[in-house]
């Protein structure tokens, strides 16, 4: 019995650490952030006392957040319904379709999963820019179907591979194509895999300041994580103003996170151990 018990505190403990760890930054910037400047410069660590709502607000109007708000939410939404779109065709493809060149395509798309993005980002960039797609909302989606994509290729691939084929075969013998299998049989079985890709990679696509730094290069048309970035330069002596605008862009991830992490968890766990 104490055994177990020693062995279930040799678990809590860490845990909680690592709890603490994760949450203790945001707490200690939203402190922050509700600071006047003034307040902020005399007492950095202590809780503040004025609690300036009114940084929440500039941060908002004055650094043009909702226009990098819609820009973002423009971008991310078609970018992850193409993405799952696509995965969803090709991992049905590549785990239950009989074509030459399968198995080659399967080891590209892994392949693909290995390069870093900054090893080809140069040519990328100029490829989109002989195609006029340069700081445009296409480019952009563009570059991220095809910088998420294999990963999610992958994902499906081997979550629909665990799916028996006698339920795909005994569906062709009723009478149904490749699309009517695809769409009656396949995508309602993946419905939890699908539903763990689209919240990850939107977070991935909400996140990213890399490549939308490099494609989307008129102000007006940055995305919101692009805008948070150049925040810090508008407001260099601000900090209160610079991490509320911080806050306004990782709050809501976090509460997508903490409302779909049940689904996410079983998207992931299904697909590791289904069959």
């Amino acid at each position: 019995m104490r055994t177990e018990r020693i062995s279930k505190w040799a678990i809590a403990v860490p845990m909680a650490l690592l709890a603490i760890a994760t949450i203790y930054p945001m707490l200690y910037s939203l402190n922050i952030a509700l600071k006047s400047r003034r307040e902020y410069v005399l007492d950095r660590m202590g809780l503040t006392q004025s609690f300036q709502v009114q940084n929440f607000i500039d941060a908002w109007t004055q650094a043009n957040m909702g226009r990098y708000f819609l820009n973002s939410a423009l971008v991310t939404a078609v970018s992850v319904v193409l993405i799952l779109v696509l995965a969803s065709m090709a991992g049905y493809a590549l785990s239950h379709l009989t074509f030459r060149g399968s198995k080659a395509t399967f080891l590209i798309i892994l392949a693909a999963m290995m390069i870093p993005f900054q090893v080809i980002m140069v040519p990328f960039v100029k490829t989109l820019n002989d195609l006029g797609m340069l700081n445009t909302y296409q480019g952009l989606i563009v570059a991220y179907v095809s910088q998420f994509l294999p990963f999610t290729v992958y994902f499906m691939t081997s979550y629909f591979a665990r799916i028996p084929k006698e339920i795909t075969e005994a569906a062709r013998v009723d009478g149904n194509n490749i699309w009517g299998v695809f769409g009656r049989i396949m995508l309602p079985l993946g419905r939890p895999a699908l539903l763990s890709m689209g919240i990850l990679n939107a977070l991935f696509c909400w996140n990213d300041i890399l490549i939308a730094l490099l494609v989307m290069q008129s102000p007006s048309q940055r995305t919101v994580m692009v805008g948070v970035s150049a925040l810090r330069g508008q407001y260099p002596d601000n900090v209160p103003v610079y991490l509320a605008g911080v806050l306004l862009v990782v709050i809501p991830l976090v509460i997508v996170y903490l409302i779909f992490q049940r689904q996410i968890t079983a998207g992931v766990t299904a697909g590791a151990t289904k069959g």
